[in-house]
């Protein structure tokens, strides 16, 4: 699909990837409330809608259209709509892929909001397309209900698309019926840096086929082909059905752009024409704040709370996402400000994997917030040693238990003030490795002491390949009560689990308990944690 293309679901966009009965699995389909010949010519919804950063009373409600249209947007306490309240949004157009955003604010906290997204023919308000519905439910303001949400990442990965003899994006549906408050996407939205194959042989001869698209077939170089990375997982109707229920806060990771990219790097790799990583990543950041509804970044290339580490483009990604008295999301962003990968020996280290100036964003959000749960939503784990080739290290941790080094000081510094400004309840969740796994950290164990227990939880992928486990690092003293992985790398969704994570915390106690499952729904792990604590 050319850039500046509306666009829907035409020949050049879907190939032969599957059978054309197969891949029709994958493909949006419209309500036939009203004929055809009257919903001609008028605006379409086809993608779906989203609803992102939810808090007591606002949300952010996501279309794209197929063409230049009005986005309105209706909300109300049932599915009937009577006394609807509208929201006029902005007129949706090329400049942002035809996507849209209305901020919603002033609901309900506690409640159940529906709300329908409808495009209106710009010249023309009267002519609307079928109108596209959701769900959503806003925070409570009190301490007495309940809370639910999944986490996990890593989603068309390593070729393994939206296979339709499996029936697509499967764990979305198990998600889904769970029904949980909110899902926070760890990272690796998007594979960009890896196309979809039309199949695979796996290693038993059973044949893996994906519904592939014409920017999916290479690496993602060019805006056009970041946006069209984006748009593949919406065909999946899973997750479509998934976006219409639960709201999103979503992160970014390596992929969305390239494997262990980092700022100004130049890439080693004869797939791509640009390699700038700083060119390919404000293509990919553009795209990011055009798909997903991010309250710190708008879809012009804007943000809406501009870091001056930002730059002069498309916001911040790092935020805090107040989800009632319970709960506080702290959003990190390991990628756009961290210093390039090395062997991680520095004694010296002020920039590490945030950036000072998130550091002191972090630092001062975490004092300020009165939530009973603080999450930190990291895009990497901290004591698994994640290597970037043979010498130098992609995560926090570099092989060496004794005192911090690197990026280790950074975070040696965060534990600390955690620890003296007497900050409870403390959870960090990733993903990232493709496998499942729970860590303790700590000081008894630990070379660097100064710091209070605290776990780390880690859950993926969504659907990409399976990778094996990796060492720990005993700086800051991980121990790991359970662990699940392969045996082998890149085993694909047919052959090894996919996983999720779901966090539950009572109103009642303020009990918060941490459940690893896998497709299906399994239970695998589960660790019970009490409110008010500064370390666990």
């Amino acid at each position: 699909m050319a850039q500046g293309s509306g666009g829907g679901f035409g020949r050049r966009s879907l190939l032969q990837g599957a059978a054309a009965g197969s891949a029709a699995l994958a493909l949006p389909t419209l309500s036939c409330a009203a004929p055809a010949q009257a919903r001609s010519g008028r605006p379409s919804a086809d993608w779906g809608v989203q609803v992102g950063d939810v808090t007591t009373s606002s949300g952010l409600v996501w279309v794209r259209s197929d063409r230049p249209a009005r986005m309105v947007v209706q909300t109300a306490a049932t599915e009937s709509f009577r006394r609807a309240r509208s929201w006029r949004g902005p007129v949706i157009g090329p400049d942002t892929d035809f996507t849209g955003l209305t901020s919603l604010h002033g609901l309900p906290s506690g409640e159940q909001i529906h709300y329908r997204v409808l495009l209106a023919d710009p010249d023309d308000p009267r002519r609307t397309g079928e109108p596209v519905s959701g769900t959503f439910r806003t925070a409570p303001t009190g301490r007495r209900t309940d809370l639910r949400f999944h986490w996990s990442g890593d989603l068309a990965g390593q070729g393994w698309g939206i296979n339709p003899d499996r029936g697509g994006y499967r764990i979305y549906e198990d998600m889904r019926r769970r029904n949980p408050d909110f899902f926070l996407c760890s990272g690796d939205n998007i594979y960009a840096d890896s196309p979809i194959p039309e199949r695979v042989t796996l290693p038993d001869g059973r044949i893996w086929r994906n519904v592939t698209t014409e920017e999916k077939s290479k690496v993602a170089e060019t805006l056009a082909e970041f946006r069209g990375a984006f748009r593949y997982n919406l065909l999946d109707d899973n997750l479509r059905r998934f976006n219409a229920q639960v709201p999103t806060i979503t992160q970014w990771d390596d992929h969305e752009v390239h494997n262990n990219w980092y700022p100004g790097q130049l890439l080693d790799d004869d797939r791509y024409t640009e390699k700038d990583t700083d060119v390919l990543s404000a293509r990919s950041l553009r795209a990011f704040s055009e798909y997903f509804p991010i309250r710190t970044l708008r879809p012009d290339g804007g943000g809406t709370s501009r870091s001056s580490e930002a730059g002069s483009g498309g916001g911040r990604v790092y935020r805090v996402v107040r989800h009632g008295p319970l709960l506080d999301v702290f959003v990190l962003d390991m990628r756009r400000y961290r210093n390039a990968n090395s062997p991680g020996r520095q004694t010296d280290d002020p920039q590490g994997i945030l950036g000072a100036e998130q550091l002191r964003w972090l630092k001062r959000e975490l004092s300020r917030s009165q939530a009973v749960w603080k999450v930190i939503a990291s895009d990497m784990p901290l004591g698994l040693i994640v290597p970037d080739g043979k010498t130098n290290f992609e995560a926090v941790a570099q092989g060496d238990p004794g005192a911090p080094l690197g990026r280790e000081l950074q975070m040696a510094e965060l534990l600390r003030h955690i620890k003296h400004d007497r900050i409870t309840g403390t959870v960090w969740l990733t993903t990232d490795v493709h496998y499942t796994s729970a860590q303790h950290y700590a000081p008894e164990r630990a070379a660097f002491k100064d710091f209070e227990p605290f776990w780390e939880f880690v859950s993926g992928p969504l659907n990409a390949g399976g990778f094996q486990a990796l060492k720990l690092d005993g700086t800051f003293g991980p121990a790991q009560p359970f662990i699940k992985a392969p045996d082998r790398a890149n085993t694909s969704p047919a052959e090894s689990p996919q996983y999720f994570g779901e966090v539950d915390i009572d109103g009642g106690s303020g009990e918060l308990t941490v459940r690893l499952r896998q497709e299906g729904g399994q239970v695998l792990f589960s660790k019970v944690l009490q409110p008010g604590r500064v370390g666990q």
